[in-house]
């Protein structure tokens, strides 16, 4: 199976939210029954942004450091990822990094992991994997 985690669901993780052990168990599951789980480089800048902005650049740096043990593959962005995303911002109006998340989830036909409400949008165009 392949997954797509947005921005929202990582950070739901780091900051142990609600639905943090659903976005753990996902993460079990890749290790345990090598499900692929997916990330845009836009999502990831995301996360970075959001770190910096609330914690600074050491805690970013170890944030970092965490990511890259989770079973998370970061895509970066392409031509065609592009021209989907923005044909989704411009169809559905989703957030600029949302668009990715979902245009990602088009071209791989996977599964988008996420809590962020903006995404019933798209809901029945792709499938969705409510975490909260």
């Amino acid at each position: 199976m392949i997954r797509i985690l947005d921005s929202h669901a990582l950070m739901i993780f780091f900051e142990r939210e609600p639905g943090h052990d659903k976005v753990e168990q996902i993460f079990q599951n890749a290790i345990e029954k090598d499900d692929v789980i997916l990330m845009t480089s836009v999502n990831y800048s995301e996360i970075c942004y959001l770190i910096l902005n609330a914690c600074g650049p050491e805690k970013l740096n170890e944030i970092e450091n965490i990511i890259q043990t989770l079973p998370i593959e970061i895509q970066f962005v392409d031509l065609q990822l592009s021209r989907e995303a923005a044909k989704i911002r411009f169809n559905k109006k989703l957030s600029f990094v949302n668009s990715f998340t979902a245009a990602l989830a088009k071209i791989k036909r996977a599964e988008i992991i996420t809590g962020d409400k903006e995404f019933n949008l798209i809901e029945g165009e792709v499938k969705i994997s409510w975490i909260a």
